[in-house]
C-alpha cells in the first residue's frame, strides 16, 4: 500500500476512527456552512477530542462563548440533537466545544503570543470557512478576509506542528474560463499573472498593486462615495484578471497564497458550487438566510422579477449544504491519515448530476402554480406571470426600453403630487440589481468536475459513503427543488428563528 492509499474494512467508518480524539479549530461557524459542519461533527463523530471555534465578538456579545450560546447554539440547525437528547447535547457543548474570542483577519487572530501558542498546542487540524461571500464587497475588505487573513491560518498551522489545513473555497474561482473545470489550480482567464514552477501563481506583486490602488482611492474619497469606489475597484480588477466579481477573485488569490505558503505541508482546498438547503441533514430543507438562487426565487415569488438574463440550456450548479459539510469532514479525515500533500476537491453537481437552468426554473414555476399556498412565507399570492430567462443582450435591450417610459411616467406623477415611487420602476430596479450581481451564475459556459471527490468517497468505503454522503447523484432535482428546497425556504429562511437558551433550559430543569 502506497502513502496515497488508505484502506479500511467496508463495515467500519474510517472517518470516525481517524477523528476520534482529534481536536479541530473551525473558523466561520457563525455562517450557514460552518454551523452544519459543527452539527455533523457533534452528531456523527461523538468521540472527537474537541471542537475549537474562533469567533469574533460583537457589540451585543463581545465574548466568543457568549456569542456562541446566544447566536449559534440556539440555531435550529441543532434541533435534532436537542430533541434526541438535550442533556447529552448540553454536556457535549460544556465538555468539548471551546470558544476563542478572536478575529481571523488579525495577526495571531488578535491573540497574545502566549494565547496563540497555547491554542496551537491543542489543535490537530484547521477548517477555515471564514469568508466574505458578498459578490460586490469593497476590495479592501474582501482582500482582508478572503486572501490576507490566510497568513494567520498558515502561521497557526505551522505553530501547531504543520497540522493540516482544510480551506473552504468556491468552484467559481474558475472565473470566466469555459468548458470543464477540473479539480486543479485555475489559470486566470484575463490578464497574465506569473506562474511558479510548482504550479501556483505568484500573487505578491499583484496584492501590492491592489493595495496601492486601494490607497489611491482612499486618498481621494470618503464616506459613502469611498465605499462605492472601493466596490467599483474590486469589480474592475476582478474583471481585468478574469473573474466576474470581487468574491471569486479574492478567493482565488487566497488559494494561491496557501499553495505557496504551505508547500510540502498538508493542504486541502474544498470548493463547493452554489450551496443551498440540506438534502437530508440536519433536516431536509434546512437553510439559514437567502442564498444565491433564493434571492431570485424570492423576487419572483413577490412579483418583482419575471425576466432575468440566463441561458436555459446552461448547467446551473447547485449543491445541498449537507453534502458540502460531509466533503469537508471526509477531507479532514484523509488529511490527518495521509499528511504532507496538497489536494483539491470540488463538491458540485454539474458533471455528475446536471440540471439545466431551464429545468430549475420549470420545476419551481410548476410548484408555485399548483401549490403556492403551502408556502405562506414565500408566496403572498399565486404568481400570474411566468419567469423567463433570456440572453444578456436581449435582457439589456428590454431593460433599456422599459426604463425610459417608466422614468418619464414617474416624473409626471411626481409633478402632479404623487410621492410614491412607481412600482413597475422599482421592480425594474430590483431586476437590474439582481442581474448585475447574479447574472454570471445563470448563464454558465462551464461544468465543474468532482471526479476526485468521488474517488475520495470510494477510498473511504461503504460505511462512510452512507454516513458522510457527498455524491450529488443522490439528488432527485424535481423532488429536491419542489418539495424540499421551497419548503425549507418557507420554514427556516423566511420565518423567525426559535431561540434556545442553554441556561434557561437548565434553570427550568433545576426548578
Amino acid at each position: 500500500m502506497t502513502k496515497h492509499q488508505i484502506e479500511f474494512g467496508e463495515s467500519q467508518s474510517r472517518v470516525t476512527a481517524e477523528l476520534g480524539g482529534k481536536r479541530v479549530l473551525i473558523t466561520g461557524t457563525s455562517g450557514f456552512l460552518g454551523k452544519v459542519v459543527v452539527e455533523k461533527l457533534i452528531r456523527a463523530v461523538p468521540d472527537i477530542g474537541g471542537i475549537y471555534l474562533l469567533i469574533r465578538g460583537n457589540k451585543r456579545h463581545p465574548e466568543a462563548r457568549e456569542r456562541f450560546l446566544n447566536e449559534i447554539a440556539c440555531s435550529s440547525v441543532f434541533e435534532h440533537l436537542r430533541t434526541e437528547n438535550g442533556d447529552a447535547f448540553d454536556d457535549f457543548l460544556d465538555a468539548r466545544v471551546f470558544c476563542i474570542t478572536g478575529e481571523v483577519t488579525e495577526p495571531r487572530f488578535g491573540l497574545s503570543q502566549e494565547e496563540f501558542a497555547s491554542l496551537a498546542g491543542k489543535v490537530d487540524v484547521v477548517i477555515n470557512s471564514a469568508a466574505s461571500v458578498n459578490f460586490r464587497e469593497e476590495l479592501d475588505k474582501a482582500l482582508a478576509i478572503n486572501t490576507k487573513s490566510l497568513n494567520s491560518i498558515v502561521d497557526f498551522a505551522v505553530a501547531a506542528g504543520d497540522i493540516p489545513v482544510i480551506q473552504v473555497s468556491t468552484c467559481y474561482v474558475n472565473g470566466m474560463n469555459s468548458g470543464m473545470a477540473e479539480e486543479a489550480v485555475v489559470q486566470p482567464a484575463g490578464a497574465a499573472i506569473p506562474r511558479s514552477e510548482q504550479g501556483y501563481y505568484e500573487i505578491d506583486e499583484l496584492i501590492h498593486l491592489l493595495e496601492d490602488k486601494i490607497s489611491d482611492v482612499r486618498s481621494r474619497y470618503s464616506g459613502k462615495t469611498l465605499e462605492k469606489k472601493l466596490v467599483d475597484l474590486g469589480i474592475q480588477e476582478a474583471n481585468r484578471y478574469g473573474w466576474s466579481d470581487t468574491y471569486t477573485f479574492t478567493k482565488w488569490l487566497g488559494e494561491q497564497l496557501l499553495l505557496k505558503s504551505l508547500a510540502g505541508k498538508s493542504l486541502t482546498i474544498l470548493r463547493p458550487s452554489i450551496i443551498e438547503s440540506a438534502l437530508q441533514e440536519p433536516a431536509p430543507g434546512w437553510i439559514e438566510g437567502v442564498k444565491v438562487a433564493d434571492a431570485i426565487i424570492l423576487a419572483y415569488a413577490r412579483g418583482k422579477v419575471t425576466v432575468f438574463p440566463g441561458k436555459r440550456s446552461g448547467i446551473i450548479d447547485v449543491i445541498p449544504v449537507d453534502l458540502v459539510a460531509n466533503s469537508i469532514i471526509l477531507s479532514m479525515a484523509e488529511a490527518l491519515a495521509v499528511a504532507g500533500e496538497h489536494r483539491i476537491y470540488q463538491c458540485c453537481s454539474g458533471s455528475r448530476n446536471p440540471i439545466s437552468l431551464g429545468e430549475f426554473i420549470d420545476y419551481l414555476m410548476e410548484e408555485a402554480r399548483v401549490n403556492y399556498a403551502a408556502y405562506d412565507q414565500l408566496f403572498y399570492r399565486q404568481p400570474t406571470k411566468p419567469f423567463i430567462a433570456v440572453n444578456r443582450t436581449l435582457f439589456n435591450t428590454m431593460v433599456k426600453g422599459a426604463r425610459l417610459p417608466l422614468s418619464l411616467a414617474g416624473r409626471a406623477l411626481k409633478m402632479i403630487g404623487h410621492t410614491r415611487e412607481l412600482k413597475l420602476l422599482k421592480n425594474l430596479d430590483t431586476t437590474q440589481s439582481l442581474a448585475t450581481i447574479f447574472g454570471f451564475y445563470t448563464a454558465p459556459d462551464y461544468i465543474f468536475s468532482n471526479a476526485q471527490l468521488l474517488g475520495l468517497a470510494d477510498r473511504m468505503g461503504a460505511a462512510d459513503k452512507a454516513l458522510f454522503p457527498v455524491d450529488s447523484a443522490l439528488v432527485d432535482w424535481e423532488t429536491y427543488l419542489r418539495k424540499i428546497h421551497l419548503a425549507g425556504l418557507n420554514q427556516y429562511a423566511l420565518k423567525e428563528r426559535k431561540f434556545y437558551s442553554l441556561k434557561s433550559r437548565r434553570a427550568r430543569k433545576a426548578a
